[in-house]
């Protein structure tokens, strides 16, 4: 039976070429976006490289809290299983920008919303246990050198590139001690480093610098997803689909710790 996998972030960039990629290898996938009309956009796409089966499509804006909860109830609603979870969205903001709830925009998409939709999916995943989570992260975590506590959640003093090292970064950690917790569960949790890929996000943040393609951003995506050679592995970081080192300062439990309870206090789950 093939798997059923939930790609976050699927309508663009290297979430699109990660669905993609699993369908053709005949998984089932979830489509997510904000936009319903670019996300049946993508799923027209999928449906011809599927040879007719339609992929599902969630829609939610994951800087707001109660759309990513109304997202995981329409999951667990909907579907009986879940195989695989890929928390792929991300976002890059050039000027600070807060969410209703008070958290700045980065911090809120690409930390928060993974950490609560996870969390919210975590009886699913458990119930469809051996599954998987993949964490898209980035090297850009290496730029953390210190963690400004007072700054957060609403990041008065705003860098948009330290913001955004600062969110992968969490990504991490969040995948270290989340392995932990989940250990003898049958369900894994994986993070990883795509590569420097030619998507929105680096044509915001550098632009003119030129990267790898999505279809080549998202192999290590789709091996951590599906790939028998790594089922059972969990709490690691990958690069090129390889087992990779994170810096020293994502393996401080006072660390990981604190972030962890930043996202519980700010979403409310436990």
């Amino acid at each position: 039976m093939e798997p059923l996998i939930l790609v976050t972030g699927s309508t663009d960039g290297i979430g699109k070429a990660t669905a993609g990629a699993l369908v053709r290898q005949g998984a089932r996938v979830i489509l997510h976006g904000r936009s319903r009309a670019k996300a049946r956009e993508v799923q027209r796409e999928l449906q011809e490289v599927s040879g007719g089966e339609k992929p599902d499509i969630l829609v939610a804006d994951f800087s707001a809290q109660d759309e990513v909860r109304s997202m995981a109830d329409e999951v667990v609603s909907t579907f009986p299983k879940l195989d695989v979870l890929i928390n792929n969205a991300g976002t890059y903001q050039e000027a600070r920008t807060l969410t209703d709830d008070g958290v700045e925009m980065t911090f809120a998409v690409n930390y928060l919303a993974p950490f609560l939709l996870t969390g919210l999916l975590l009886p699913l995943l458990r119930e469809s246990a051996p599954s998987r989570i993949v964490n898209v992260a980035s090297s850009a975590h290496e730029d953390v050198s210190r963690i400004d506590w007072d700054n957060l959640p609403d990041m008065p003093r705003y860098d948009p590139w330290e913001a955004y090292s600062l969110s992968k970064f969490g990504d991490i950690v969040f995948t270290y001690l989340l392995a932990e917790k989940l250990e003898g569960s049958g369900v894994t949790v994986n993070c990883l480093h795509p590569g420097v890929t030619d998507t929105k996000i680096l044509n915001n943040a550098f632009p003119g610098m030129r990267g790898i393609s999505p279809e080549e951003g998202a192999r290590t995506s789709v091996y951590l997803a599906v790939s028998p050679e790594v089922a059972g592995v969990s709490g690691k970081y990958f690069e090129e689909m390889q087992p990779a080192g994170s810096t020293a300062l994502t393996h401080d439990r006072a660390v990981q710790e604190r972030f962890w309870k930043i996202a519980e206090d700010l979403t409310g789950l436990e």
